[in-house]
């Protein structure tokens, strides 16, 4: 049963049209729903291999461990700035610092400019930390690049991380899933039309199946032990499933969690909803056990 919150955040949602905006109008649309972290979090801005970053460290983290994170918004918007707050708590929950990456996005800079802003901030980290003390995560888009970013980064020989996080990820841009037909109605965020119009933003005429762009595409054998978490709410449940499945077939050790009636990436109400929280805890709680076994 979902809390008795989950009620006012469906009606914040209800509230929000950013369809007629244009891309500008809403990435800084994105920007002005942004809360803050909790106080005593540390934020410095970082270079990171050339890329744009930020290093996001909750009050009394000193472990050695970091998360390189990947923010969703449709390989169009989103920013560290928007998921600060997502991100420290994770930070807290984990107990490890978070490297927040401010990867390029289209149209601007189309596929596969994210991928290889995700590999070289990647890299960054590899110069002084050792890879079973790295993870990587994500949501939404940012959770597909996570994952294509594993795949590139096997299929170009570089040191894999420890493991890896994503949640709501969106792992197929040709958008073959069932859900994206049986969830669209109930999924208040994420509209197939606006889906589709993002992925052809993003690939600029690429193959949609490109491993890099989506995943789900990809060969998966070597891959880190990966968490998923999707909710039951979303037109990209399937993205989530059907990568779970194909992953575990390859022989990747993976954690899926489909959480009930929850839209996508709920974990950014984290202050609002009570599951936001929960599965910031238990991300926390997963990568602290994974890192326990190195």
């Amino acid at each position: 049963m979902a809390s008795e919150e989950l009620a006012a955040v469906r009606e914040l949602l209800r509230g929000l049209d950013l369809g007629p905006l244009s891309i500008a109008q809403r990435r800084a649309a994105g920007e002005s729903f942004a809360s803050p972290p909790p106080p005593g979090t540390t934020v410095e801005p970082i270079d990171a291999g050339g890329v744009p970053a930020e290093w996001v460290i909750a009050s009394g983290v000193t472990s050695s461990h970091v998360l390189l994170y990947l923010h969703g918004g449709g390989y169009q918007g989103g920013s560290p700035a928007m998921l600060r707050n997502v991100v420290a708590h994770i930070s807290a929950a984990a107990r490890c610092r978070a490297l927040s990456v401010e990867y390029r996005l289209a149209p601007e800079h189309p596929f596969p400019a994210a991928v290889d802003d995700a590999l070289a901030a990647y890299r960054f980290l590899l110069k002084d930390t050792e890879p079973a003390t790295i993870a990587v995560g994500g949501d939404s888009a940012g959770g597909g690049l996570t994952l294509a970013t594993l795949v590139a980064l096997r299929d170009a020989g570089d040191p894999l991380p420890a493991a890896a996080v994503v949640m709501s990820p969106w792992t197929d841009l040709a958008l073959t899933g069932d859900s994206v037909r049986t969830r669209a109605d109930v999924d208040l965020m994420i509209k197939p039309a606006g889906a589709r119009e993002s992925a052809e933003l993003y690939l600029a005429g690429a193959d949609p199946r490109h491993p890099y762009a989506s995943p789900l595409y990809a060969e998966l054998h070597g891959l880190p032990p990966l968490l998923i978490h999707v909710g039951d709410a979303e037109v990209v449940l399937d993205d989530s499933t059907r990568f779970a499945a194909k992953a575990r077939t390859a022989g990747v050790d993976v954690t899926l969690e489909v959480w009930d009636e929850m839209p996508h990436v709920w974990h950014a109400f984290v202050g609002l909803l009570p599951e936001s929280a929960q599965a910031i805890e238990r991300i926390g709680a997963w990568l602290r056990k994974r890192w326990s076994r190195d």
